[in-house]
């Protein structure tokens, strides 16, 4: 678990996620806005994440709603675009999600200096997107062809609003990819996005495989922290830094800076 502290520089870490607006190539893009007002939106919540004291960021394209398991070029290069104009103001860790497209993900990693990746890398899920199908093999060497071994591969493997094609618990999953994959970090989610993560999954997927970092992936909030953290490494947080909890408003600095204290009297 060395690499945990060595990246966030604290126990316990925080991944705060920046949602960005619809882009080019989304349905809900708004061309008479255009992309420098998604990059504006994406400032906005980038600060007031970071001046809310989290221990990183992800970056993902959360309003390309509904999402493809293969993203159009064009998505991924305006978040390239948008991460690029970001950069000189990124003061925490960040890392990337192209929802939900692996090899997009590695790509725009490796082009924006991102430490960290997101995904789907494993396993066949049916889901409101269609029968889900991964390649793992693929991907992991993609991202050596890339020369983007440093970059972190954070495995969601309860993924949302997906079922896993096959009788398998969490817990078993979680041995067979850590033993495949070798992952360097398991996420844990609900249902959907906001849907908070069973503390029990979480503590089976911990004892199955207790030498690898777990996430706590959705619905932690001030509420819910201490009992998710004390089941897991960390946790990967969007909707409860949002104005009233609500996915899809700006975020609220002061919701930030109220969990994040929380989260350090817990440290």
């Amino acid at each position: 678990m060395s690499w945990l502290k060595e990246l966030f520089h604290t126990d316990k870490p925080i991944i705060a996620m920046c949602h960005l607006h619809a882009m080019p190539g989304d349905p809900h893009y708004d061309p008479t806005k255009g992309v420098e007002w998604v990059v504006d939106r994406g400032r906005e919540a980038l600060l007031a994440l970071q001046e809310g004291g989290v221990d990183a960021i992800m970056f993902s394209n959360e309003y390309s709603l509904p999402y493809v398991t293969d993203v159009e070029t064009s998505v991924v290069a305006t978040m390239a675009r948008i991460i690029g104009e970001l950069r000189p103001e990124i003061t925490v860790p960040y890392g990337v999600n192209v929802l939900w497209d692996p090899v997009a993900s590695i790509d725009l990693a490796a082009a924006t200096g991102a430490r960290f990746v997101r995904e789907i890398f494993t396993g066949v899920y049916a889901s409101d997107f269609g029968l889900w199908n991964t390649n793992c093999g693929e991907i992991i060497r993609h991202r050596q062809r890339l020369h983007a071994d440093d970059v972190r591969l954070l495995f969601n493997i309860v993924p949302e609003a997906a079922s896993y094609l096959g009788n398998r618990t969490p817990a078993d999953i979680a041995r067979s990819t850590v033993f495949n994959a070798q992952p360097d970090a398991l996420c844990v989610s609900g249902m959907t996005a906001g849907v908070e993560t069973s503390v029990s999954t979480l503590q089976q997927v911990k004892e199955a495989v207790p030498d690898t970092i777990l996430f706590a992936n959705t619905g932690v909030k001030l509420e819910n922290v201490a009992e998710q953290l004390s089941a897991a490494d960390g946790a990967v947080v969007g909707s409860t830094f949002k104005t009233d909890g609500y996915i899809w408003s700006p975020v609220d600095k002061s919701r930030v800076a109220a969990f994040m204290d929380k989260v350090r009297s817990l440290r």
